[in-house]
């Protein structure tokens, strides 16, 4: 009995041909606002200005320094800037060298971070808007303290916190989708 064996003369597969096992991956667009694009640099470059124009207003007053609130306020936008300046450094390198900012790692950090700035931000801005509320409304006390500059650094904090939720939420989508 001259029978073969597969183990003796193997036998390749052919290779498939079926088109709907080699079709290419498609990759989800870049939508604008998502990290390395340029809708992203500009809610950066916003964040970063309302930030730093929320800092500069209420650091122009002398007794922001006397209502816990506003201590918390100038320390949550002052980091609100730096994270929002570095990533725009990061989207215009990326731009710079058509590099996508898809690694999972990445899109993680940006998650955490933007979600981190965004609560102590709104956090901040609330506490601000209260005690101002509080000063204004309910004390009267307007005429000895600077309440329009109190508004003023309250409103851009919750501005830049506005820029900073689609951000969150775009790195969120993109960081769930995969």
């Amino acid at each position: 009995m001259n029978a073969s064996h597969p183990a003796v003369h193997p036998v390749e597969a052919p290779p498939l041909t079926d088109a709907a096992n080699n079709v290419p991956r498609v990759r989800m667009k870049d939508i604008q606002g998502m990290p390395g694009t340029l809708g992203g640099v500009a809610l950066r470059i916003s964040q970063f200005l309302f930030a730093v124009a929320a800092l500069c207003v209420m650091a122009s007053t002398n007794d922001f320094t006397s209502v816990t609130a506003f201590c918390y306020l100038v320390a949550a936008v002052s980091l609100q800037s730096v994270w929002s300046l570095s990533l725009a450094f990061v989207d215009i390198y990326a731009l710079l060298v058509k590099r996508c900012l898809r690694n999972s790692r990445i899109v993680s950090l940006f998650t955490i971070g933007d979600g981190v700035t965004s609560t102590l931000t709104f956090a901040a801005a609330c506490a601000s808007a209260g005690i101002t509320v509080l000063i204004g409304n309910d004390l009267n006390d307007c005429a000895r303290n600077h309440c329009a500059r109190f508004e003023t650094a309250t409103a851009m904090a919750f501005i830049s916190w506005f820029t900073v939720s689609p951000s969150f939420l775009l790195n969120f989508w993109s960081l769930a989708s995969r």
